[in-house]
């Protein structure tokens, strides 16, 4: 993966939301898109278990892509977009084809390219979809909408109700189009998925870093989504086709890996290893107050799921007989690849937590905002990679190396 395409995913942490409205906190691209995949996990798990199929595959894919588009168009707001898609669609079509175009000397990956040529098109409406597809892409902008009319809601407590009332009116009009989704339902009613959904939420109120000035900042939450589109891109890295569940797995363990710090908050890591033991405590302490505070929020059949992501989420793991078994990387490829061995790729996920964080630290030296605490972290992180330094198949000290110097 080149350097510069992880700079330009980086960039969704500076662009800023309703700029037009009073605002109580940052609100930025990546933060809405880390909850916008929240979102879509809760009403994809619903449907899954009425027994619909849902193509997660193409959900993860089309969070990287949407993404990708909204970097590149984040001058032309979201109604402006809708007018020329409506009256002008065939100017509509050249933009979309021209944010393509932007990315041919970043994405190396043909196949990856290729997709996102093939999600590029399909904006258009002219694409045929069977069962499947239709609801998982009813799904995915059923969430890109609810994650909206959540910051408004959010907003609407600062903002006089004649400065949002129009916007507000008209994104409850194009949610009532999916209100056959019952995770929607529910979330829209603020049953039980929506008292989990707040405390995913709370992860966006957390600043990394805190004990520092920092340019940009970044919530947790955006961080977790961030670590989730590296994960994803690392996974087209490693030698390995990896797909089906062991894909899902992977992109969702990184999106939850930090859902603790909702109920725990952030504890940074040199506190968190000011002794020896104080690791495996605070490891016991969040695993205690997860299982008070978030576990009964969620529903029976995602819970199991999310706690497995969630437990020793750093490391190579499967479920073999019912048990969790540690896995190196080539065991899980010639042992355990299968989908019924639900198979993550931990050591990937701290690769991307850590290439996340070293980005963090870097870009805000490289801007001017430094301290000894981002000097530091960053300087750990490039050692911790030096030498030849091998993450399942991947050349990690490449990687760290081309932020050194």
């Amino acid at each position: 993966m080149k350097k510069e395409f992880a700079l330009k995913i980086f960039e969704a942490f500076s662009i800023q939301r309703w700029n037009d409205l009073i605002r109580p906190f940052d609100l930025v691209e990546m933060d809405n898109d880390a909850e916008k995949m929240v979102i879509a996990y809760i009403i994809g798990k619903y449907e899954e278990s009425k027994g619909a199929r849902v193509d997660w595959d193409w959900i993860i894919h089309a969070s990287l892509f949407s993404l990708l588009r909204k970097i590149q168009l984040c001058d032309i707001k979201s109604p402006i977009q809708r007018l020329i898609k409506d009256q002008y669609p065939q100017e509509y079509i050249r933009l979309n084809k021209w944010v393509f175009s932007q990315y041919s000397n970043l994405i190396e990956d043909n196949e990856l390219y290729s997709r996102f040529g093939d999600f590029m098109d399909s904006l258009s409406g002219n694409c045929l979809f069977d069962q499947t597809s239709e609801l998982t892409m009813r799904i995915y902008r059923a969430s890109h909408k609810y994650a909206s009319f959540r910051e408004l809601e959010m907003l609407s407590v600062v903002n006089e109700v004649e400065r949002y009332d129009g916007i507000k009116k008209q994104l409850n009009a194009e949610l009532s189009e999916y209100l056959d989704l019952k995770g929607l339902q529910l979330l829209m009613t603020r049953q039980k998925p929506f008292e989990f959904l707040m405390r995913v939420e709370q992860l966006r109120f957390q600043t990394r870093w805190n004990q520092t000035p920092r340019v940009p900042k970044t919530s947790v939450l955006g961080h977790c989504f961030f670590v989730a589109i590296l994960t994803l891109l690392f996974t087209k890295e490693c030698g390995k086709k990896i797909t089906g569940k062991r894909l899902y797995n992977d992109y969702f363990s990184a999106l939850f890996h930090d859902l603790p710090e909702s109920v725990t908050r952030d504890i940074i890591s040199p506190v968190k290893t000011a002794t020896d033991g104080l690791p495996d405590v605070v490891k016991t302490i969040e695993e205690k107050v997860v299982a008070q505070e978030l576990v009964p929020l969620m529903e029976e059949f995602y819970r199991d799921e999310i706690m497995y992501f969630t437990s020793d989420e750093f490391s190579n793991r499967v479920i073999v007989e019912g048990c969790l078994v540690k896995a190196d990387f080539d065991e899980i490829n010639s042992r355990y690849s299968e989908d019924a061995y639900n198979a993550i790729d931990g050591r990937l996920v701290r690769l991307s937590d850590h290439y996340a964080a070293l980005m963090e630290a870097d870009l805000s030296i490289r801007h001017g905002i430094t301290s000894a605490h981002l000097v530091s972290g960053r300087d750990n992180l490039l050692s911790a990679y030096a030498d030849n330094h091998n993450v399942n198949g991947i050349d990690a000290s490449s990687l760290f190396q081309d932020f050194a110097g």
